[in-house]
């Protein structure tokens, strides 16, 4: 008489097991990053008695939890919430909001970096070898001798014109954008001088005295001059800024001890880290694997059109310290760098 059927699972084969253990391991290690930065962080509130800093900063972290899920999920780090949040709404400095911008995505694009490499989403790996190469110097010179001669007020128009130029490229193009598959054919040549002399020209102008932009720097020229997938675009960029934040905090931190007489970091500056650190490690990360799961297009389009408002936000709180030339030359210069994208966007569809 035939015993019981038995159901048993399938075995894997070598291929699904590689899989399979990768996958464990990318989690290991991303539960080991984790739990390394909540421990320090957790030392750094007891033994420096930051325990206050959370009800005089708690706005800040409130303000976070959606800019780090906008930092993993689109190609914009945190400091693009925080900048306007901390300058516009709570009344910070220029200097504050670039100081908080590399410290915060320091920790949280960094996160989101991890994740990306545990889970092995694809990026253009030699171009963003390069634009490191390229951040790496021009993020500190940058800090060192354009920021401290730069105003204020042009650092916060710097900033909104920018990320609105960057909002209408969305609107006029999203779906083309959106519906890029793969990576056009481009030569290594390509590759290395367009990802060095981005992060270079980026990481000393805008990152220097912004604290963010060259991820949508090199965004730009891969959706736009290489038709790269939201899939790849978007992860590289996110790898690229959490690189620059780190390099541009630990100058300026540098330049503070070594130089304190002409450089500084914001006061404050630690306050609002403390309360906001811990939720963008979690919600850049969070922004990585909910992105996978909600259309890219809607959270571009969302983005985008909070870049246009903060350009408008921006000309109603410095109302009063804008000038006729001023407002001018910001029109000025958005007009100019949405040529600049209708040009690399010919020029992309000429090479695809």
């Amino acid at each position: 008489m035939p015993g019981p059927t038995r159901y048993t699972r399938p075995l894997m084969g070598e291929a699904e097991t590689q899989h399979y253990t990768s996958r464990r391991g990318g989690a290991l290690l991303f539960l080991l990053w984790l739990a390394a930065f909540y421990i320090v962080w957790l030392v750094v509130v007891i033994m420096g008695d930051h325990l206050n800093a959370f009800r005089e900063h708690w706005a800040i972290g409130v303000a976070m939890a959606a800019g780090s899920y906008f930092a993993g999920s689109t190609p914009m780090g945190g400091g693009t919430v925080g900048f306007p949040v901390l300058v516009l709404l709570f009344g910070e400095s220029a200097a504050m909001g670039r100081d908080f911008s590399l410290a915060i995505q320091s920790i949280g694009m960094t996160s989101a970096a991890i994740l990306i490499y545990c889970m092995r989403q694809p990026v253009e790996r030699r171009m963003l070898k390069y634009a490191c190469v390229g951040a790496t110097v021009g993020t500190p010179l940058g800090l060192a001798f354009l920021a401290p001669s730069v105003p204020g007020l042009h650092v916060k128009l710097i900033f909104a014109v920018t990320w609105a130029s960057f909002g209408m490229l969305h609107f006029a193009k999203i779906g083309e954008i959106a519906s890029a598959s793969g990576l056009a054919s481009i030569s290594r040549r390509f590759e290395r001088y367009s990802g060095f002399w981005t992060g270079l020209l980026a990481g000393s102008t805008i990152v220097a005295t912004t604290g963010v932009g060259v991820d949508l720097a090199i965004y730009v020229v891969l959706v736009l001059m290489c038709r790269a997938d939201l899939k790849i675009a978007i992860p590289t960029s996110v790898v690229l800024m959490a690189y620059t934040s780190a390099v541009g905090f630990l100058t300026q931190s540098a330049l503070a001890h070594f130089a304190p007489q002409s450089y500084s970091l914001a006061p404050g500056l630690m306050g609002n880290w403390i309360v906001a650190a811990p939720i963008v490690a979690l919600g850049a990360p969070f922004g990585v694997v909910m992105v996978r799961l909600i259309p890219r297009k809607i959270t571009l389009l969302i983005v985008s059109a909070l870049c246009i408002v903060q350009l408008a936000w921006t000309y109603w709180h410095e109302r009063h310290a804008l000038t006729t030339p001023i407002i001018t030359w910001s029109i000025v210069g958005l007009v100019a760098l949405n040529v600049v994208f209708m040009v690399m966007h010919e020029v992309g569809k000429r090479k695809a």
